[in-house]
């Protein structure tokens, strides 16, 4: 057991300072950050009409995060196991005396740290609503906070995905894909109809398993722990995965 956990460690910490090197060595992290707090802020700013709801809190800001995260981080994740593939690196990856684990959690733990960035570089909106304003900063707190744990479960799907292909395009396409669904079945329009074709207790469960319904209390500065506990669950069942996917792949090669 301790030896297992000494290896992990290792391989978490190199595989985390791998690919932080990696994200910041091509103008990847920094066209990510600097796309998304673009689309961030039009959002915020334009389509939500920031100005015009004469309330100075940062419910626009959050509202579009569930929706921005679904499209932009599975792009961060997209490389983290299909770059190995397709410049052949997995195999010798694999074969370092390091387990699985190690190595995919320090990979999810760097493109977490890249999504960490992006939402501290929206900190000037919260200053601009303290100078408008008195706002609950607590509550916009506890909400970054359920923010960035949220942004850990859709990179966690991305990053599983990365392991079953070689492709980053893939990989984006059916992150995307397995995002929305996790993202949408909360959205009212959706819940409506399932719970029309197969009953208001089905609409609920399925409700339940949405993003955008756990991340709802949070908006409002509330913390609910079981929502808090759903996105890390649901993070270390992707994680999970990812493991498994990876072990299938190197048990392949030899």
């Amino acid at each position: 057991m301790k030896v297992w956990l000494e290896d992990t460690l290792t391989g978490l910490r190199a595989s985390y300072l791998r690919e932080l090197r990696a994200y910041f060595a091509t103008p990847l992290a920094y066209v990510f950050i600097a796309i998304f707090l673009m689309m961030l802020g039009f959002f915020t700013w334009e389509a939500s009409r920031f100005f015009d709801t004469g309330a100075a809190d940062l419910s626009p800001f959050f509202y579009w995060h569930p929706w921005l995260f679904m499209i932009f981080l599975p792009a961060l994740s997209m490389r983290l196991w299909a770059d190995e593939g397709a410049d052949g690196t997995a195999e010798l990856l694999l074969s370092l005396p390091m387990t699985i684990t190690g190595l995919a959690t320090g990979k999810l733990l760097a493109a977490w740290t890249v999504a960490a960035l992006s939402l501290v570089f929206t900190f000037p909106m919260w200053i601009t609503v303290n100078y408008l304003g008195s706002p609950d900063n607590a509550s916009i707190m506890l909400t970054y906070m359920m923010s960035l744990v949220m942004a850990g479960a859709y990179l966690s799907i991305g990053a599983a995905v990365s392991a079953l292909v070689n492709s980053q395009v893939l990989a984006y396409i059916i992150g995307v894909v397995i995002a929305f669904a996790f993202t949408a079945a909360g959205w009212p329009m959706v819940t409506g109809a399932v719970a029309g074709m197969l009953g208001a207790a089905v609409g609920d469960l399925v409700a339940q398993f949405s993003f955008l319904t756990h991340f709802e209390t949070a908006e409002r500065g509330v913390l609910e722990f079981r929502s808090f506990l759903f996105f890390i669950g649901f993070v270390a069942l992707w994680l999970a995965l990812n493991v498994i996917w990876v072990s299938q792949r190197r048990s392949a090669a030899r």
